[in-house]
């Protein structure tokens, strides 16, 4: 009788055992990302499915010469309306200058200057915009990439009153690679001619450049940041 229970006991406590040692390792969840690297927890698969999926390659001075080459052949669009807090004006984007066309175009679909603002600005010269000290700006650039495009200033386009420009960066930059991000519209009368051959014009004002006089007059600090801010409320593609 001592021996069959003692029988008993072994067998109850090996069963006990077992169980603990299958629970220690189950449930093993996996799942195979695309690159067939595997996640082993309920909680970094839930992380990954909720991920978006990049419609587009996240941009490097490596390919981002290439993907606007290759945007520029499906995207043909040349004209966008861009509405701030003073009023909206439309502009005409050239052709010639593809390249920035294209950025442009391509920014404004991934709503990228919404929200950005006019921070430079300065009365009988130019208005400059697509920036921001919010943080939300920051975030987008860097979801879209960190690249610069390269001049394109030998077109035959003068920095008149009304053309869109696009300034250099702020790095030491002695080729004018522009910050693909920013813009700038010159305001002055009679035009600011000194700056043809420095920065790439692709595009110009064709209604609304009441709108860029009143921004141009609005009061600045010493940075030229208005001391009110005006806001790129929406940038729509109207042909």
């Amino acid at each position: 009788m001592r021996l069959y229970l003692l029988m008993c006991l072994c067998i109850v406590f090996l069963n006990c055992e077992d169980k603990k040692t299958k629970n220690k390792s189950a449930p093993k969840t996996e799942v195979v990302k695309k690159d067939n690297s595997v996640i082993n927890t309920k909680t970094e698969a839930k992380a990954v499915s909720e991920l978006p999926e990049r419609e587009f390659p996240l941009l490097t001075e490596k390919n981002a010469m290439e993907f606007f080459l290759q945007y520029d052949k499906k995207h043909k669009e040349n004209k966008v309306r861009i509405t701030t807090d003073l009023g909206s004006f439309d502009v005409l984007l050239y052709d010639e200058t593809k390249f920035h066309r294209s950025n442009f175009i391509f920014l404004t679909k991934q709503n990228y200057f919404n929200g950005t603002q006019f921070y430079r600005v300065i009365d009988d010269f130019m208005v400059q915009a697509g920036h921001s000290d919010d943080q939300e700006t920051l975030d987008k650039r860097h979801a879209i990439g960190q690249y610069l495009l390269p001049p394109d200033t030998k077109r035959g386009f003068k920095h008149d009153r009304g053309v869109i420009s696009m300034p250099s960066s702020e790095i030491d930059n002695p080729h004018k690679l522009a910050s693909p991000f920013e813009f700038f519209i010159v305001q002055q009368k009679g035009g600011a001619h000194y700056l043809n051959g420095d920065y790439t014009i692709f595009g110009h004002v064709t209604r609304g450049m009441d709108v860029i006089d009143k921004i141009a007059a609005v009061e600045t600090d010493d940075a030229d940041w208005p001391l009110r801010n005006i806001y790129i409320r929406n940038v729509e593609i109207i042909e």
